[in-house]
């Protein structure tokens, strides 16, 4: 993991600050608030393997999110393959009819 909660905290922390200045103190006062536990969690018995394991999460999360969006533009080709086919099969199934052919005598 290339970031961790903490940092991903603070960098919105400093994005609150350089907010609204009506919501600024609001915002920081939240964000100090989540770093405070954040760092209270971590120096708990096992609180950094929880902040590990809530990053993994949040990393697969992101993954399934990317595929997720992918299935979007699938649906939407295969229902062009659909009609194609759907197309190709008219075209087969009504042949132009010729002449019937006579049995030799």
């Amino acid at each position: 993991m290339t970031c961790s909660m903490t940092e991903t905290i603070s960098k919105e922390a400093s994005e609150a600050r350089a907010a609204k200045p009506g919501e600024k103190d609001l915002m920081a006062r939240l964000a100090d608030a989540g770093e405070e536990a954040l760092q209270r969690l971590s120096e708990l018995p096992g609180g950094q393997r929880a902040l590990t394991a809530v990053n993994d999460l949040r990393a697969r999360v992101d993954d399934l999110t990317k595929k997720v969006r992918g299935i979007d533009a699938l649906e939407a080709r295969v229902a062009k393959l659909e009609k194609e086919l759907a197309a190709l099969k008219k075209a087969k199934s009504a042949p132009s009819r010729s002449t019937p052919k006579k049995p030799a005598a």
